[in-house]
Parts: C-alpha cells; structure tokens; sequence
C-alpha cells in the first residue's frame, strides 16, 4: 500500500478515535467516497493497535493501578482502587463484546456499513450527546464510578458497533447523562476503550495471522505507527480543551458531516 495512504488511513484513526466523531465510520468512509482501495484488515488491526498504546501511555497511571488490581481480582478481591477500577472496566466491556459478537455471527455488521447509516448515526447521535452534554449536571468525579454506572456506560458502549456512532461518543454522552464532568466523563470513557480495543484487535488479528501476508504486516507497523503518534495528540488537545469548551463543536461537525452523507446517500 502506498505510504500517502498509509499516513492518511492512520492519521484518521488516531485522531477520531478518541475525539466524539467515529474512527470507523471515517475508516469505511474514506475508500467509498474516494478512489483508493479499502485499506483492508490488516491495516484496520494495525491502526487499531496504535490507539490502542497511545490511550495507554497517557492514562498509564490509572492503567497500571488496574492491571495491578487484576490479579487482586483473579484471587476474588476488589479492596485496593485498582481492583476495583479494574472489576468495573471489565463489567463495561461485556456488553460490547457480546453485542459485538452477535452482529459479528448474524452478518449484520458488514450490512450496516453504508453512506446512509453513517450519515444518520452522525447526525442523530450528535444531537443526542449535545442534550446530554448541556442538560447533564456536573456534579461527579471519576471517584464516584460505580457498578451500576458501569453497566449503564457499557450498554451505552455497545451502541457504538453501528458505523457512525462514535465509541468515545456515545460512552461520554452516557457518562454526561449520569452526571460526571466533562474531563471525568471522557477519562472514563478512554479508559473503556482500553479492554474494548484490545479485544477487537485479538479478534481481527486472529484473522490477520491466519492470512500470514509479510508485507501486509510491514505496512501495518508502519500505520501503527503513525497512528499512535496522532492519536496521543489528538487525546492530549481533546483532554486539555475539556477544561474550558464543551463537546458542541464536535456535534457541530458531526451534524454538518451527517447531513452531507444524507444528500449523498439519497441525493
């Protein structure tokens, strides 16, 4: 694959997959509504897996509390705040997993990538996380996380495997609507995509080692790469705006770019 495309496709995911906007659906955007050629698995794994390091390395000390906290878990205790961060993580994460795997085995989510489904999800869950984010209190700190609240995030989560909605989007429209900051709610929600991208990438990347292409693999080094690079400073800019600017810029793009698709898909 070209190195321009390579540079394009990781760019992409670095910088929509943790801003409130869909890294997918941009990804399944770029080859329809261009002339270059899908990416294909091994790049999505890849690019995927860059995100994956960058959320890592800038939530490290939260991450490493957790991993910690894991093997408290695995002995069947939840008394340290890791254990307990860990416990809830991991109760977020089911419900994407076994939505994920349902569409995955019913063939459905190759049906839902579309212009049309993109561009209504765009719209329509843009609006949905600028009432949350105007009408939602801030009255809760990422201390206040709870199992219930995990839950009600991760079924929040697993609406995000239709093409268009945004992970990080609709887990920060749940985590507003229950009342945490802005800054809380979107660390909350980054650190959700934690588990919920390292299993998505074992999946495809399952399918990427049964193929065993060597250049493949080079190219989607490379993109892993880059979009690690540009997705630890698209987090660090979206974490450091939080502080003083709401999400409406982002539901402003995500309109204009939802209708777009409509006239698109239908004009």
């Amino acid at each position: 694959m070209p190195l321009f495309q390579l540079l394009l496709v990781a760019i992409i995911q670095g910088v929509t997959e943790f801003l409130p906007v869909s890294s997918s659906g941009h990804l399944i955007l770029l080859p329809q509504l261009t002339e270059l050629e899908d990416q294909g698995l091994v790049i999505d794994v890849a690019v995927h897996v860059g995100t994956l390091f960058a959320v890592i390395l800038y939530f490290w000390r939260d991450v490493r509390a957790a991993l910690a906290g894991t093997l408290r878990l695995a002995r069947g205790r939840a008394d340290t705040p890791g254990a307990r961060l860990a416990l809830l993580l991991l109760v977020a994460t089911i419900p994407v997993i076994l939505a994920g795997l349902a569409l995955k085995l019913s063939g459905l989510d190759e049906a839902l990538r579309s212009v049309a489904v993109i561009g209504w999800t765009m719209l329509l869950f843009g609006l949905v996380l600028y009432w949350a984010d105007q009408r939602g209190p801030q009255t809760r700190t990422e201390s206040d996380w709870s199992l219930r609240d995990a839950v009600v995030m991760g079924l929040w989560q697993a609406v995000a495997l239709i093409p268009g909605t945004s992970r990080s989007g609709i887990t920060i429209t749940g985590a507003r609507a229950l009342g945490y900051t802005r800054t809380d709610g979107a660390k909350l929600a980054m650190l959700m995509s934690i588990p919920t991208i390292a299993a998505s990438g074992i999946l495809l990347g399952a399918d990427v080692a049964a193929a065993g292409d060597l250049g493949a693999a080079r190219d989607g080094a490379i993109a892993a790469a880059f979009a690690f690079v540009s997705a630890l400073l698209a987090l660090a800019l979206m974490m450091r705006l939080l502080r003083s600017v709401s999400f409406t810029p982002y539901v402003v793009y995500r309109c204009v770019l939802g209708v777009i698709l409509l006239w698109i898909a239908y004009g």
